[in-house]
């Protein structure tokens, strides 16, 4: 069925509640919480933990004695991932600043501009957005299922007085098992959350000089992947895993045999370099490419958008809508975001005090977040938030941002600030882009109306920007960026980046090579954005995801086996994880392995949360030095058994009850 017709669990001629007081400030709450933490986090490890799902379950427990409807919860839930989102986008680039020497120390208010007009850019070009990368895609969103499982389970049932379909206990348990092995990995360190080995493949000679082999193998012990990969199918796990094998079995060893491993480091570190240093540059190039085809390919619908914006502009009647269907009025997002060129340039031209390139600069970058938002949404839609590589995007937009100030002159250090002041933006609108359509995908399912969804966004946007700054800057002056409590390594590696471009040491080979690659890919009639995420992605994340698709494969020819007769038509998972009433044993069998799989990315994010509180309070749970591998690599191999087991399972059961 067309996304067109979909029907959500909401209808779109039944109103309910949605953004009221107590839905807006809960989601204020949020959004400050948890950009805070993932501020932290983000600094601290590298990475941030998507607050989508664990914002569902606080917006709920805090609306709860409230008596909240569905649609409340998920506006609840807006300003959460709003917070998450601009968290990721600043600090994977405003920290560069202070490592590349530009600034001494955090400064408020270019942190405070560059988080607001960055997230409130994301906002409104996702207006745009939606249709295109929503409704007129078959992307799955496998986090914004996972939201829409969970919120419908938890208040769904109890609004409309009916049965969930018997889905809400396999999610409580899969969240509970997810947020159990989550806690043993981060915070009780009883075992590690993966397993990666390098093996001597022996000596060889090459070019006159022999050198040693290595290969490299490894995987993380990651319910929440495996969620995600049985949500997505074998299909598009297979293309990650196939840029992961391309990068890191393939590229990386023959780099290796090539040159030797970099002089004084041991082999895990060695390949890490090399990977980190020159082959992740290759999905940076097919990511742009892929990309930029991406958006050619959705030009209509995108089009479509612009000639609704147009008619209203000039005052024409435009079609009325849907409740489920109605975006911002596009005539005053098309205004705001030329507005928004004032506050960019005014930015800029303070920080470089080169008034020309300020403008021209400002201009060019307002389109660019379009293009950074696009590519961020798509590849959330494909993986989920909490896999988007918006650190590529970013990479991305450094190189194409340097290119163009080294051709109008500007170096030193104060070209390197401008630059990385001029990506922050792009990052931070990519970022909330991505966050955004994944709780946007919820709000399809649930019958959410878009324009309450981006109001809310765009003031949980306000509301952590502001606090964000104060976070990093804090946490700069306690810590200092840098250092060993607080290493900031996405940082390191966008000032490794401006350097290197500014310097004349950037890699463009492998860039130059993944674009390439990319053109290969679209002449093969392969998609190219998962395969250019396969390659960027460390390849330990790119495995469970694998496994995830084939125990759907598996599944899914188990049932056909065992049922026939049914039906060739079936629900999607969209419809799955809202169907409440009249469902066939084989569609029972799917939600609950859609249910479980939600409970398991729901669970190990929401532990994810709580471990970076326990990281900011500086609680250390600890009980080993070194922790082993192998009881967490069994408790993941259990899990992946359990997930294909309990769908089979649950077919015999509802057959037999029939």
């Amino acid at each position: 069925m067309s996304r067109e017709d979909f029907q959500p669990l909401i209808p779109p001629e039944k109103t309910v509640p949605e953004l009221t007081i107590k839905a807006i400030l809960v989601g204020v709450i949020l959004a400050i919480i948890m950009g805070s933490a993932n501020a932290y986090l983000g600094l601290y490890a590298g990475m941030t933990v998507s607050a989508a799902i664990p914002g569902a379950i606080m917006a709920l427990a805090l609306l709860k004695p409230f008596k909240p409807t569905v649609l409340e919860v998920t506006l609840g839930m807006m300003g959460a991932a709003a917070g998450e989102a601009l968290a990721a986008g600043v600090i994977f680039t405003i920290p560069a600043l202070v490592v590349i020497g530009a600034w001494e120390q955090i400064h408020y208010v270019e942190t405070t501009l560059i988080a607001l007009i960055g997230g409130i850019l994301g906002v409104l070009w996702m207006v745009l957005l939606r249709r295109a990368l929503i409704v007129k895609t078959d992307l799955p969103f496998p986090e914004g299922i996972a939201v829409a499982a969970v919120i419908n389970t938890a208040v769904g049932s109890e609004e409309e007085g009916e049965e969930s379909g018997g889905g809400s206990l396999w999610m409580l348990i899969g969240a509970t098992l997810a947020g159990i092995v989550k806690f043993c990995q981060v915070s009780l360190n009883v075992f590690k959350g993966k397993v990666e080995y390098v093996i001597n493949a022996g000596k060889y000679g090459v070019l006159g000089k022999s050198t040693e082999g290595y290969f490299y193998g490894g995987t993380a012990a990651s319910p929440a992947l495996l969620g995600v990969g049985y949500i997505i199918g074998p299909r598009i796990a297979a293309y990650v895993f196939a840029g992961g094998l391309l990068g890191w079995i393939i590229l990386t060893p023959l780099i290796i045999v090539s040159t030797g491993l970099p002089s004084g480091t041991a082999p895990l570190e060695g390949f890490m370099i090399i990977w980190g240093d020159y082959v992740r540059y290759l999905g940076v190039g097919a990511m742009v490419v892929g990309g930029l085809y991406t958006i050619w390919k959705l030009r209509e619908n995108l089009i479509h958008g612009v000639k609704e914006a147009i008619i209203g502009l000039r005052g024409g009647a435009v079609e009325s809508k849907k409740r489920t269907d109605r975006d911002l009025d596009m005539k005053k997002v098309f205004l705001a975001i030329g507005f928004l060129i004032i506050p960019v340039f005014l930015l800029y031209a303070w920080m470089s005090h080169m008034y020309a390139v300020s403008l021209f600069m400002a201009i060019l970058l307002v389109l660019l977040a379009f293009v950074a938002s696009a590519i961020a949404g798509y590849m959330a839609g494909l993986l989920g938030s909490s896999n988007n590589p918006i650190s590529g995007v970013t990479v991305a937009v450094l190189l194409f941002v340097s290119i163009i100030m080294l051709a109008f002159g500007v170096t030193g250090t104060s070209g390197m600030e401008i630059v990385i002041g001029m990506a922050a933006v792009v990052c931070c609108g990519a970022a909330i882009s991505g966050d955004v359509l994944q709780s946007m995908a919820a709000g399809q399912m649930l019958g959410a109306t878009p324009w309450k969804q981006q109001v809310a966004e765009m003031l949980g946007v306000i509301a952590a920007a502001p606090v964000l700054a104060i976070v990093i800057q804090a946490l700069d002056k306690a810590y200092k960026i840098g250092s060993y409590d607080l290493p900031a390594p996405q940082a390191f590696l966008m000032g490794g980046i401006v350097k290197g471009v500014i310097g004349g040491e950037m890699v463009w080979p492998f860039v130059i090579a993944g674009a390439f690659l990319a053109l290969v890919l679209i002449i093969m009639d392969i998609p190219v954005l998962p395969v250019a995420i396969g390659i960027y992605l460390p390849f330990t994340l790119s495995v469970p995801i694998l496994v995830g698709g084939i125990v759907r494969a598996i599944v899914d020819k188990k049932l056909k086996k065992m049922s026939p007769e049914e039906e060739e038509e079936e629900l999607s998972d969209w419809e799955m994880a809202i169907k409440k009433t009249g469902i066939k044993p084989k569609e029972q069998a799917h939600r609950v392995g859609l249910l479980f799989s939600a409970g398991l990315i729901a669970g190990e994010a929401l532990m994810g949360v709580i471990g970076a509180f326990l990281i900011i309070g500086h609680i250390n749970l600890g009980i080993l030095k070194e922790a082993p591998s192998w009881p967490g690599m069994l408790i993941w191999g259990y899990i992946a058994f359990l997930l294909g087991y309990i769908v089979i399972r649950e077919f015999r059961k509802a057959a037999n009850e029939d």
